[in-house]
């Protein structure tokens, strides 16, 4: 069934899969995800997550059978061949670039003659951030959540403060599981102060498992007293710790303010601004049976709940995190414009990626036709069937002889003019998913070196991909200067060594050039530029350490070179009588 109106959101592109728009009201097909019909789940969620769906089914090649699934029963047949997945890790490797580098402004002055105070902590926030980054494989966590983000148009990220480690933990989610709380009149670049992470634990009779909806928020509120782990009616409860008096305590650090009756607290990343703002964190269980309808997922039964035990022994219900923000990042694949979550880097070629496939699947019906094709005999003696009376069907193989009477002929059906037709249209439609993505076919290595005329020629064939990288960058940029920010504040929480109380510094993640770099060239541009002094050798060797060339310090590079220029001039500085008399010397 279509659409009985002109439905306009953030997912409204796949408005024309019947799959998507399902229902009067826009609500997708209950065959493309029956899970999303639970009671539970937020209405302005539905559409989100059946578009999730739905772009990793054409990612994992299913989108066919998901199409099937929907009573479309020729969907079945339909070719798949991976186009969708390679756009998307096309993209994703071309953003991230060949490496990422974290850098602190400032730090690379740490190694002048005479630094300052300044650059020297700057170097070593910089160090401890490159050090926790190779700890927790931070390259492998950014392939995993941007993948996601450049599919899906969202990836989400979660910092935590391990103990045992004595660092900060990385974890990344799906974002089908992360529900903020937004207010109706926020501006989409605001962070929400509640989020929710949920999803659904199936049943399992074998280990006597009932289906459970588990939910982790975290949550922003005023400071309150401190509360404890204790048990009530057999179940884990936190209750508030009061002196022998019945009045409550107060944690070490907080402080009350009698004129407004509010508890503060210092942070160590704010020593001169005291807060009311904490961050708890629940994670609690519930029985889907225990759910009445109408019940969503930010207006759960707290009585119905079964809270989570952390490893120290900690109930996590409304737990203080002695932090003032929500240790969550939601990476966004796109520049918000009125919306809070991104856009697919499918989003724009989703229809060509249809006709692809059904292109495919003529043109795989055409060549079993050119292979095997059809074949009419007149004038041929069938054999009978002994039993049934009736002519057996021709079997055509190799070395098959037929008897034809006088006049009799054998017609040969040829479609290798249509499979050429279609193989030619597969082209075409695949180079128009590709300008439609800004993905040149140069860049998805479908062009012969050969065929490019020119350097120049190759620059402007990647304006396009230029562009989307460009974008993609600008999206995350500040996203990974919050991550970056938060994992030194969880740092201070956590009083890890070598984390001092002050202000956090600005950190940035630099990705690497996403194009080849004919480094034969820059190095041969930079060599002439430095002798002829329109260069100066601090900015040559930037240029070399940006081609890729084993440049860790550009600073220290610059002194090595420095250094062995003035040998040889040392060497010439000797005086006419120190080399006689050293003459006489070695002759004596």
């Amino acid at each position: 069934m279509g659409l009985r109106s002109l439905l306009t959101d953030a997912w409204s592109w796949l408005n024309y899969k019947p799959v998507m728009a399902g229902t009067h009201d826009g609500r997708p097909h209950r065959a493309l995800a029956p899970e999303l019909q639970a009671t539970w789940l937020p209405d302005d969620a539905v559409r989100r997550l059946a578009a999730y769906k739905l772009l990793a089914a054409y990612d994992s090649n299913q989108a066919g059978e998901l199409t099937a699934l929907a009573g479309n029963e020729s969907a079945a047949e339909r070719r798949e061949f991976g186009e969708p997945s390679v756009f998307v890790d096309t993209a994703l490797a071309h953003m991230l670039g060949k490496n990422q580098q974290i850098i602190v402004p400032g730090a690379e002055h740490a190694s002048d003659d005479e630094p300052s105070p300044e650059a020297i902590a700057a170097a070593e926030v910089q160090q401890r951030l490159r050090d926790w980054a190779e700890a927790e494989l931070l390259p492998l966590r950014m392939q995993a959540a941007e993948r996601k983000a450049v599919l899906l148009g969202d990836g989400i990220y979660l910092l935590a403060w391990d103990p045992s480690k004595n660092r900060v933990r990385l974890k990344t989610y799906d974002p089908g599981f992360y529900f903020p709380v937004l207010e109706d009149d926020a501006d989409p670049g605001d962070f929400p102060s509640r989020v929710h992470l949920a999803w659904e634990i199936p049943e399992d009779p074998k280990r006597g498992i009932k289906a459970k909806l588990r939910r982790i928020t975290y949550e922003l509120g005023s400071i309150v007293p401190p509360t404890r782990s204790t048990t009530r009616d057999g179940h884990a409860w936190r209750e508030p710790v009061e002196d022998g008096a019945g009045h409550p305590l107060l944690a070490s650090g907080d402080t009350y303010v009698p004129e407004t009756g509010s508890l503060e607290r210092t942070y160590p990343w704010a020593p001169d601004g005291p807060s009311t703002i904490t961050c708890y964190l629940t994670d609690a269980e519930w029985l889907l049976e225990d759910l009445r309808h109408g019940q969503s997922l930010d207006e759960l039964p707290l009585d119905k709940a079964t809270f989570r035990t952390r490893a120290d022994g900690e109930v996590l219900h409304n737990l203080d995190l002695q932090i003032d923000f929500l240790p969550v990042v939601h990476i966004s694949n796109s520049i918000a414009d009125g919306e809070h979550f991104g856009q697919s880097s499918l989003a724009k070629v989703m229809q060509v990626l249809d006709e692809l496939a059904e292109t495919d699947t003529d043109s795989a019906k055409a060549s079993a036709t050119t292979g095997a094709p059809i074949i009419g005999l007149a004038g041929a003696r069938a054999e009978v069937d002994r039993v049934t009376g009736r002519p057996r069907p021709l079997a055509i193989q190799p070395g098959t002889v037929f008897q034809l009477s006088d006049g009799g002929r054998m017609d040969v059906l040829d479609t290798s003019g249509q499979l050429a037709e279609l193989r030619a249209r597969t082209e075409e439609v695949r180079d128009r998913a590709a300008i439609n993505a800004r993905l040149p076919a140069v860049s998805l290595g479908t062009v012969d070196p050969s065929d490019v005329p020119s350097g120049y020629a190759l620059q402007l064939s990647l304006g396009p991909l230029d562009s989307l990288v460009d974008s993609m960058r600008l999206a995350r940029a500040h996203k990974y200067v919050l991550l970056l920010k938060l994992v030194q504040r969880l740092h201070q929480a956590g009083r890890a060594e070598g984390w001092p109380v002050g202000e956090t510094m600005a950190a940035r993640l630099v990705f690497g050039p996403h194009t080849p770099t004919d480094r034969t060239a820059i190095l041969d541009e930079v060599v002439k530029g430095v002798a002829a002094n329109v260069l100066s050798l601090e900015t040559g060797v930037r240029m070399l350490q940006d081609a890729g060339y084993p440049i860790e310090d550009a600073r220290e590079e610059v002194r090595r070179i420095q250094a062995r220029v003035a040998l040889p001039k040392v060497a010439l500085q000797t005086t006419p009588t120190e080399s006689k008399a050293g003459d006489r010397q070695q002759a004596a």
